[in-house]
């Protein structure tokens, strides 16, 4: 390969990079300026139901109004906001339960490593969903709250077992043992070569974790396990609508385009942040 068909290759890989992480970029930052909009204002009261039964789109009500007369663009704003709170939350839960396995994992004997890998590829093999369902069923009842929890930790397996093979990577470079012999504390080892080593990688995962979290929201929202009324989230939203979808289709599809845009939005950045931490790989484009 020539010299100027590398320039070239690698040009064009930085301008992919750059569109799509800036298009990610756009779609995430757009949705949480709505959801932190909602904290203080929305187009109406989304408790009122002033509106008219499954009137349609207008310049007053830009989405139409759902079937007890409520603003479906203030709902919808809402249901950003908590599908925002729910994947944060869980992203947070997930990563310092699975994180913390991880290393555990990583620094722990071949015994209990194997038992603890073999315990993380158990979990795996359940779907996120049934697992969150599952925890929220034995929950007291279904909140915010609990479905943040139960994804959480629903998604903890997957960080962890990531976590854990990193982990081990890093642990076998000659300059753990030099550094473990110049009298650097394992804590030391972690906080100084392990964590700086393997959290770019981390953090594209996490990102990725962050969607199917918001999925994951969305469908227990839509069987009715996820955040109760008033709560409007998206699934929530789609479920109600269902009854009207063929008199009223907007109420359907204005929750599921943000739903699907959100997602697409979050897969993006992480796209472009797994060019950012992989240099070889934008080299290979």
């Amino acid at each position: 390969m020539s010299e100027s068909t590398i320039i070239i290759a690698s040009v064009e890989g930085k301008k992919r990079r750059s569109w799509t992480f800036t298009i990610g970029a756009i779609i995430v930052g757009l949705q949480v300026v709505i959801g932190l909009m909602t904290l203080i204002w929305t187009p109406f009261d989304p408790s009122a139901m002033s509106g008219g039964r499954l009137g349609a789109a207008s310049l007053v009500h830009l989405a139409g109004t759902d079937r007890l007369g409520r603003d479906l663009f203030s709902l919808i704003m809402i249901g950003s906001r908590i599908a925002l709170t729910v994947g944060s939350g869980a992203i947070v839960i997930g990563g310092l339960i699975g994180i913390t396995i991880g290393l555990l994992a990583a620094f722990a004997s071949k015994t209990l490593d194997d038992v603890l890998a073999a315990g993380l590829d158990i979990l795996i093999a359940f779907p996120t969903l049934l697992l969150a369902m599952l925890i929220v069923a034995s929950s007291d009842g279904a909140s915010l709250t609990t479905a943040i929890v139960a994804i959480g930790i629903a998604n903890s397996a997957i960080v962890a077992r990531l976590t854990r093979i990193l982990a081990k990577r890093v642990l076998s470079m000659d300059y753990i043992t030099a550094s473990r012999i110049s009298g650097t504390s394992w804590l030391g080892v972690v906080m100084i070569h392990v964590l700086p080593n393997i959290w770019p990688t981390l953090l594209v995962n996490l990102a990725l974790q962050f969607g199917l979290a918001v999925i994951a929201e969305a469908s227990l929202s839509y069987l009715g396990l996820g955040a109760p009324p008033p709560n409007a989230s998206w699934g929530r939203l789609l479920q109600e609508a269902q009854a009207t979808v063929y008199t009223a289709p907007l109420g359907a599809i204005a929750p599921g385009i943000a739903l699907v845009s959100l997602v697409i939005g979050i897969n993006l950045l992480a796209d472009g942040l797994r060019d950012l931490a992989d240099p070889t790989r934008r080299s290979r484009r």
